[in-house]
């Protein structure tokens, strides 16, 4: 068991608990998984039991007692991986949609983790232990290359790579309407949306810098195929950036229609980083996915 020890900020005023902890806790647990141990009272705010209805103040102290997900056995399990790349220090992973990258509160199977440890012998441990080899991780419905580190001195080297943004990575979308301009780069702050505490927003108050530099590839059919280059790392950052130019990924729940596509259609296809060992630069880059492609090539 693990206890948070929280402090409620200015944006989170007079939200539920329930609702405040489903956004300020780790790894995002489910709300009815919150809820159980409202339920319970091992929740405390300002040393008091409360309901999960209750309403948070900025400053208040909220105590949140959490299983351990290392204490929960992550198992190998013989899951196909498409091995892109990999030597002594590290692994380029090709990971499909709907795939975790790691186990988190509820799920504790079929992650990318699980794959990795059957498949590798060595994994950096320096991370959490149930998140073994992983540098950098990919939204549950993002596919493409990710990096895995096989030792610690691996890991630690690609870990200041992504700190100091040395990494360069590009991804291909398929968004909604024709993108006016080539090329371009969104240059938005991003925070917690107002309304809603799951999503990110374009806001100009409590938020962070972000930019995004994009490319057009080709225009057909109401909808453009685009390269995207995170110059930033914020949550959901490409998302809530296409949706913010009034280009919205197609098949995006959360910022756009997920009807309008079989999948989000964002792949992670290069990525660009400086060897641990050799020190020089490598690049890894796939094919944009077959799906996108004949999106651009038949009417909607």
């Amino acid at each position: 068991m693990h206890t948070y020890s929280l402090t409620v900020a200015d944006e989170y005023s007079n939200f539920r608990l329930d609702v405040f902890l489903a956004d300020a806790l780790p790894d995002a647990p489910s709300r009815s998984f919150i809820k159980r141990i409202i339920e319970s009272q091992q929740v405390l705010v300002n040393g008091k039991r409360v309901k999960a209805h209750h309403k948070v103040c900025a400053g208040d102290a909220v105590e949140v007692p959490v299983p351990e997900v290392a204490a929960i056995d992550v198992a190998p399990e013989n899951i196909a991986l498409d091995i892109f790349y990999q030597d002594d220090d590290i692994a380029v992973i090709n990971k499909p949609i709907g795939m975790m990258v790691h186990p988190a509160t509820g799920c504790y199977s079929g992650t990318l983790v699980n794959a990795l440890l059957f498949h590798f012998k060595n994994l950096s441990d320096v991370n959490q232990p149930h998140r073994p080899g992983i540098v950098h991780r990919l939204d549950r419905a993002t596919s493409g290359l990710i990096i895995v580190a096989k030792n610690n001195v691996a890991h630690a080297r690609l870990s200041r790579q992504f700190e100091k943004h040395a990494v360069v990575k590009r991804y291909v979308a398929l968004v909604e309407g024709l993108v006016e301009f080539d090329e371009g780069v969104i240059d938005a702050p991003l925070g917690r949306h107002p309304y809603h505490h799951k999503k990110r927003a374009v806001v100009f108050h409590g938020s962070k810098e972000a930019q995004t530099r994009y490319h057009v590839i080709t225009r057909a059919h109401n909808r453009s195929l685009v390269a995207l280059f995170p110059q930033t790392g914020r949550t959901h950052q490409l998302r809530v950036h296409m949706a913010h130019l009034g280009h919205p990924i197609l098949g995006d729940d959360k910022y756009g229609t997920q009807k309008s596509f079989n999948r989000l259609a964002l792949h992670a296809q290069s990525i660009e980083v400086t060897h641990p060992t050799t020190r020089q630069r490598i690049a890894f880059s796939s094919v944009i996915p077959a799906e996108f492609l004949r999106a651009c090539e038949q009417p909607e």
